[in-house]
């Protein structure tokens, strides 16, 4: 088959982070304020008391230090508790789409690529901020790119399955090169009132360049050897926000409108998926587990992290081996895998093996591996 390289990537870090300081005083006004307006019911047996949170404990589940939004005053406002961002008028260029330039514009000077290169755009994430027109056509306009674009999700997996959609179509020859992107906007599903996920996600935009290798001619190339989708379905990790919403009013505003997950039975069922689907890309690439140098893990539970490299390697995974980035990012969905790979690249000789790794809703995994040319 023809030869596909990542030639380019790119970052957009929003301008604001939130400590876990920061989040926590929130979350606890909020509590108390709740208490108090819900004493009676408290009282009498009819409402539960809402427990407060802490720094520690966040760090503990998550290994979460911080995180990036694109607004946080209303986040942080306890009566409030949600991104202040005002709607933009339909003739300015949408909060995602600017989010998508930016990272774009690194990913395409790191590739050494024009807009003139760019045959087919590519937007994928866990949630649009609309449903149409499609981002990627409004991102294809706002650069100057000819061709093609289109939106897809896989939640978490979004990038993965998005690189890989890049590949056929490289290789199909419906594209020279393809710009894939992956703006995350967490902040505006996630429920800042409850305990168990206030403090999962943050905000951040990536993209990747896909082409050709004999086209290719940046400093850092990645060939693509070998990936591998799997989709296996749960309710484990579910949002029911959508269109639909309106036929039935009563449940306008629920909190199964926004992110929800149950935990532990994500960790138990995805951490052995992820593993074994790891383990096989790797093999069917033709190289052992321990040919891979660096494995860009989808960063969304530092625990999850550490026991899938364990669970490969057969002991822990040094730092370098497998970077994270969540501490300071927080889960940036489908983002996370490719934030560790734009930071953490560079610094490998030519021939080093590496695996690119996302899990998460559906469930959904895409595991990529690459070689530096």
């Amino acid at each position: 088959m023809k030869p596909v390289v990542i030639s380019g990537t790119g970052l957009f870090t929003p301008p604001y982070s939130i400590s876990n300081d920061e989040l926590v005083t929130a979350y606890n006004a909020y509590v108390e304020l709740y208490n108090q307006e819900h004493a009676a019911a408290i009282a009498a047996g009819d409402t539960t008391a809402l427990e407060p949170s802490s720094s520690a404990f966040i760090e503990k589940a998550s290994g979460i230090k911080s995180r990036y939004v694109m607004e946080k005053e209303g986040i942080l406002d306890p009566t409030h508790m949600t991104a202040r961002i005002p709607e933009r008028a339909d003739e300015q260029v949408s909060l995602q789409a600017e989010m998508c330039v930016a990272a774009a514009r690194e990913a395409l000077d790191r590739a050494g690529k024009q807009a003139s290169d760019i045959d087919m755009v590519l937007v994928a994430c866990s949630n649009m901020q609309r449903p149409y027109p499609a981002m990627a056509v409004e991102v294809q306009d706002a650069l100057g790119i000819e061709g093609f674009g289109f939106d897809m999700n896989v939640a978490c997996s979004s990038a993965t399955f998005g690189i890989q959609t890049a590949v056929d179509a490289v290789r199909s020859g419906r594209a020279r090169a393809v710009l894939m992107l992956n703006p995350e906007i967490t902040s505006g599903h996630l429920n800042f009132r409850d305990r168990d996920s206030h403090f999962i996600f943050g905000d951040a935009c990536t993209a990747v360049v896909v082409e050709a290798a004999e086209t290719a001619t940046s400093r850092h190339q990645w060939e693509i050897l070998d990936s591998q989708l799997k989709t296996k379905f749960s309710n484990n990790i579910r949002n029911n926000f959508g269109f639909m919403n309106r036929f039935d009013e009563a449940g306008i505003g629920a909190p199964d409108k926004l992110f929800r997950q149950q935990g532990r039975k994500v960790f138990k069922e995805v951490c052995p998926m992820a593993a074994e689907t790891i383990a096989a890309t790797v093999k069917n690439a033709g190289l052992e587990v321990a040919d891979v140098s660096r494995y860009w893990l989808h960063q969304a539970n530092l625990n999850m992290n550490l026991l899938i490299a364990r669970t490969l390697l057969g002991r822990d995974a040094t730092p370098e081996e497998a970077p994270v980035i969540l501490d300071t990012y927080a889960n940036t969905s489908s983002a996370g895998s490719i934030i560790a790979f734009h930071k953490y690249q560079d610094d490998l000789p030519s021939g080093a093996n590496g695996v690119i790794c996302s899990f998460g809703a559906g469930y959904s995994i895409g595991c990529v591996v690459v070689r530096k040319k």
